[in-house]
């Protein structure tokens, strides 16, 4: 098959053991990033099979219509960036693994890099000291301190994991489902919503970007914060009312460390949470590491093979196959 893998930006992919899988098919690898649909659609005209880098391109009607040879965009984890509609009706299988067996190991770790250089003010104190300067400020400790999970689910156990380490306090907020599987495990819930983001020292949200999660997290929310709290985001940007972080930081209150934005990439060097001294921000790197890309990938790459041998996996609008069987 001739297939098409886009947003490489680093040309990674071709590093990797799994990459291998991929020996038998006629591999084409972007590294650049083309949103513009009538630009791309001529770029891959003739893909067969589409690989996405999670939600770097935007999968739409207006794209789709442009490809009248593509049969399957093969990708992982969740999917709001695709119109599976439209796949649907141009006739490309959507598959996508949605329940790997492990956590993002990658994404954890992320988690915990952004709450360790945030309480003890890493970049700032590495950048006073490259500057000719030395200490520029007073840090914090860990220890002690309440963590908030919002989201009950494999990312954030093993941030707990990580955060009982460190001699933290865990406590989670989550859907129903999640609060009573978190008491069933002998986790401690938060009495309430308020009493949760009111009572965290920080509070970091693992939750997945669906329609019913979209917003999840609102002003009121983050106004309940208690003074010098600190918001961790490196799920989705979508999950927190448009505009309430940004409104919240700008009191200079409370922090944040967010690793995902509403524009990605975000070319805006203005944009309020990258210039207030408060935030501690990162692009997107949560899942970016080459171990993580191979186990993601190799997941990938398992699905084109299967198409390819007529067996299709992980398919998520699986009328498609079934017209064409």
């Amino acid at each position: 098959m001739k297939v098409h893998i886009l947003d490489d930006w680093f040309d990674t992919l071709r590093t990797l053991s799994c990459f291998s899988k991929l020996a038998d098919h006629d591999v084409t690898v972007w590294t650049d990033h083309q949103p513009d649909p009538q630009a791309l659609s001529g770029r891959i005209a003739e893909a067969e099979a589409l690989v996405l880098f999670r939600e770097r391109t935007r999968i739409g009607a207006d794209l789709l219509a442009r490809l009248p040879v593509l049969r399957l965009i093969s990708q992982r984890s969740v999917y709001p960036h695709v119109d599976v509609d439209a796949c649907t009706e141009n006739g490309v299988l959507l598959c996508s693994n949605m329940h790997p067996g492990a956590p993002s190991y990658a994404a954890a770790e992320h988690t915990l890099a952004l709450v360790l250089a945030s309480y003890r003010q890493i970049p700032q104190q590495a950048a006073s000291l490259k500057a000719g300067h030395w200490q520029s400020g007073v840090g914090r400790t860990l220890r002690g301190r309440t963590l908030g999970l919002y989201g009950y689910g494999r990312i954030a156990g093993a941030v707990a994991h990580y955060a009982r380490a460190l001699g933290m306090n865990i406590q989670w907020w989550a859907s129903e489902q999640g609060r009573q599987r978190a008491k069933a495990a002998g986790e401690t819930i938060a009495p309430s919503r308020a009493d949760f983001f009111a009572t965290s020292d920080i509070v970091s949200l693992h939750v997945r970007l669906k329609p019913e999660t979209r917003g999840i997290v609102t002003a009121a929310d983050l106004a309940a914060l208690q003074p010098r709290a600190l918001f961790v985001n490196t799920s989705r940007s979508g999950l927190v009312e448009p505009g309430a972080l940004e409104t919240e930081i700008a009191k200079g209150r409370i922090y944040a460390a967010v690793d995902v934005f509403d524009e990605e990439p975000l070319t805006n060097t203005d944009h309020p949470l990258l210039i207030h001294p408060n935030v501690l921000a990162t692009p997107h790197i949560g899942y970016v590491t080459e171990d993580e890309f191979d186990l993601q990938f190799s997941d990938i790459f398992d699905q084109i093979n299967a198409y390819a041998e007529g067996k299709p996996i992980h398919m998520i609008n699986p009328t498609v196959w079934s017209k064409r069987s």
